[in-house]
């Protein structure tokens, strides 16, 4: 399967992890729940890094569980293993192979910590060494560049959090969600025509705040890996201290800003950028006072919460990257470098 069709499928893999997945994640929620966590540890590399970071946002949001971010490093190099107290261990694989996101469920488990695989493979390494495993049903990813995995992964982690809250609200926004990316994929010649400016765009930024943070570093991973663009992303409070000075005029930057509660300081700072420094501006959002500020203006359907966004705004996303990749003249299947399972240690 090509990438372009592994983008298409997205709605068909979200409806299916909605329809195998409530009971599991549910019971899981529940065991959480008798196991009195009070924080969440998170190992995950690569674009499972950044469903991480959705995590971080999402889990502190709603279900008051601080996040951090493992050190696989600790537990393979260095061998200076952290205490876990109170602690639920998470591990996000799109593969389940990596031997040291592995090695942090390991030592949870020796720990006697609570352990969770969020994964694609619910027969591989990291999914035998967890307690509970949510597999995300993206059916085989053969593009080198993740794209169905990544979203079924923030899905996952979007359910599991409305499952701790016990909020049936919640869960009907999530069933909401595959027809919101069926809409946005429908967008794909028009952003096709717009990603052909793109085409000798070798570096950029790309900003987003909040729930939209990962979904920055999602899309700028997208840039690097498939169109070798060198991409930095930032939050746009980081980039105001120090990284802005960078711009001029016509530097491209990708913003992400749908409605939510940053929506009004990353307005204002897109406003700046444009008025003062003039860069070249592509936001993707679901307001008009951001997309009427830029050159190349992505706009993704609006009535979804904020905390929701991020899994429809990378589908865009994803759509421009692909087309920028091809206006490029470059293998969208095979990117310079890159295999699709990395094994690190």
């Amino acid at each position: 399967m090509s990438l372009a069709e592994e983008i298409h499928e997205q709605p068909a893999v979200l409806s299916r992890l909605l329809q195998r997945q409530a009971d599991t994640i549910r019971e899981i929620a529940r065991s959480i729940e008798e196991e009195e966590v009070h924080s969440v540890l998170l190992a995950a590399r690569g674009t499972s890094d950044n469903a991480g970071l959705y995590a971080k946002y999402l889990w502190g949001a709603f279900n008051r569980l601080p996040v951090a971010m493992a050190a696989p490093s600790l537990f393979s190099c260095y061998k200076r293993l952290p205490a876990f107290k109170d602690t639920l261990i998470v591990a996000i694989s799109q593969s389940g192979k990596s031997p040291d996101i592995v090695g942090v469920v390991e030592e949870g488990r020796r720990q006697h910590a609570p352990t969770l695989a969020i994964t694609n493979a619910p027969d591989s390494p990291l999914a035998r060494a967890a307690d509970s495993v949510v597999d995300v049903c993206a059916g085989e990813e053969t593009a080198v560049a993740a794209t169905k995995t990544y979203t079924a992964q923030l899905m996952a982690v979007a359910m599991l959090s409305a499952a701790l809250d016990e909020d049936e609200d919640r869960w009907r926004a999530l069933e909401r969600v595959p027809g919101f990316v069926s809409q946005t994929l429908a967008l794909d010649e028009a952003i096709r025509q717009r990603a052909e400016r793109y085409r000798f765009m070798d570096h950029c930024v790309v900003l987003g705040r909040g729930f939209n943070y990962a979904t920055a570093f999602e899309w700028a991973l997208k840039l690097k890996e498939l169109a070798h663009v060198i991409a930095e992303p930032y939050s746009s409070a980081d980039f105001q201290h120090g990284p802005v000075a960078m711009l001029e005029r016509d530097f491209p930057v990708m913003a992400v800003a749908p409605a939510g509660a940053v929506f009004d300081d990353t307005l204002a700072l897109l406003s700046r950028l444009t008025e003062e420094q003039r860069v070249e501006l592509v936001v993707v959002s679901d307001r008009d006072e951001a997309l009427g500020l830029a050159h190349t203006p992505l706009k993704i359907p609006p009535g979804l919460p904020e905390w929701l966004t991020p899994i429809v705004a990378i589908v865009v996303a994803q759509l421009f990257c692909y087309h920028v990749t091809r206006a490029k003249g470059l293998d969208t299947e095979n990117p310079r470098g890159l295999r699709k399972v990395t094994l690190t240690r």
